[in-house]
């Protein structure tokens, strides 16, 4: 990434190095696969048993990206809970009496939030069982359920906990690692390659879009893709310390209301999905906002014909993938390398863009209240 004009940043080269990533984030859940197929394996004999996906801000985004990916491959309903959520209101995670698999995303481990909400399940919930995924074994979270029984805690490569204030190597990290877990096949290899092909040109067509000096940018994507909106408009807002403002909505739900944002100082990308059916959607959006503010200000992200978006700039991602949220791991590098070019052209540092400690890599600030619960 470096090489090709985008900084010699840790941010940048963590956005580099995913696709090498990648095969070694496959072989730490190998590894783990015996402990974690029986983890899983015994939550899911219950038919009653809940799978809820937990995390705070990016770590959450993860859980909405995979989410359908692996409520398609299990047959049953997958739930995305935010742990700042479960903290805030501990009986609205916790309605009935059924037995829950809790699957955390941590980079650090360190988060209050991450803690203190599987600390509330466990407490709330019979029977809970705890799938750890972290960047950071030696981590809070990691090193309280190590030994903890039913749980088990997969650590990935120490490459996908990013030095860089930003989490990228380690949002596509443990979203791989959450398909393969729960035995959802993906090609690994050409996952790489495509991720590869897109890094490629990142450079490039990051740093145009960042010339148009844009005030606000709006993503857009359906289903699993809305996740990867959300993760894409928070890289925006993170490391250009909220001067490029990030809009995040479904394709169809951003008609009702949140086009408002659209004015001449705004990019829209949307994410094109892989479904026909939702993609079909995706489109109609497309050439909506070209007709709204023009082709030159509009980005497709996907392998696509100009014309069927209504002549909006194509940003390529090409490849064979099983499902949108395997996609969305490829297609996240445009929104990573669009935010690292917009911060570079406002003169900021990338990998610290809140010097004045307002927004931390780890968050601080957080004060865990007890809780207590009148049915205990």
């Amino acid at each position: 990434m470096g090489e090709r004009g985008l900084g010699s940043s840790w941010t940048a080269e963590e956005i580099g190095q995913q696709p090498a990533v990648w095969p070694r984030v496959a072989a730490a859940v190998e590894q783990a696969r015996p402990r974690v197929e029986g983890l899983v394996g015994a939550a899911l004999a219950d038919v009653r048993t809940r799978v809820v996906l937990t995390g705070a801000g990016t770590s959450a985004f993860i859980g909405e990206v995979v989410a359908p990916a692996l409520a398609r491959h299990l047959g049953r309903p997958v739930e995305t809970i935010a742990t700042t959520d479960v903290v805030s209101d501990p009986r609205a995670a916790v309605a009935d009496d059924r037995p829950v698999l809790l699957v955390s995303f941590a980079r650090s481990g360190n988060s209050p939030e991450s803690l203190a909400a599987a600390e509330l399940l466990h407490r709330l919930t019979p029977g809970l069982r705890h799938l750890v995924i972290t960047c950071h074994p030696q981590g809070e979270l990691g090193r309280r359920w190590a030994d903890a029984d039913d749980a088990v805690v997969v650590a990935l490569p120490e490459e996908t906990n990013d030095r860089g204030f930003a989490m990228t190597s380690s949002f596509t990290g443990m979203a791989l690692a959450a398909l393969l877990a729960f035995g959802v096949g993906v090609d690994v290899d050409a996952l790489a390659l495509a991720g590869t092909a897109v890094l490629a040109e990142a450079a490039e067509r990051a740093s145009a879009i960042a010339g148009a000096k844009p005030e606000r940018l709006v993503y857009l994507g359906s289903g699993a893709l809305r996740g990867l909106a959300k993760e894409a408009a928070l890289k925006s807002l993170e490391l250009t310390r909220g001067q490029v403002v990030g809009i995040a909505d479904s394709s169809l739900g951003f008609r009702h209301g949140p086009k408002s944002v659209l004015d001449d100082r705004t990019i829209a990308f949307v994410f094109l999905s892989t479904d026909p059916y939702a993609r079909s959607y995706d489109a109609d959006i497309a050439r909506e906002l070209v007709q709204a503010i023009g082709a030159d200000r509009v980005v497709v992200v996907g392998e696509a014909d100009s014309a069927e978006c209504g002549g909006a700039q194509v940003w390529p991602v090409r490849g064979s993938f099983g499902s949108p949220s395997e996609w969305a791991l490829v297609a996240v590098i445009a929104a990573q390398a669009t935010a690292l070019a917009c911060s570079l052209a406002l003169d900021l540092t990338p990998d610290n863009p809140f010097p004045g400690g307002e927004v931390n890599r780890v968050v601080q600030g957080v004060v865990i209240h007890e809780f207590t619960d009148s049915r205990e």
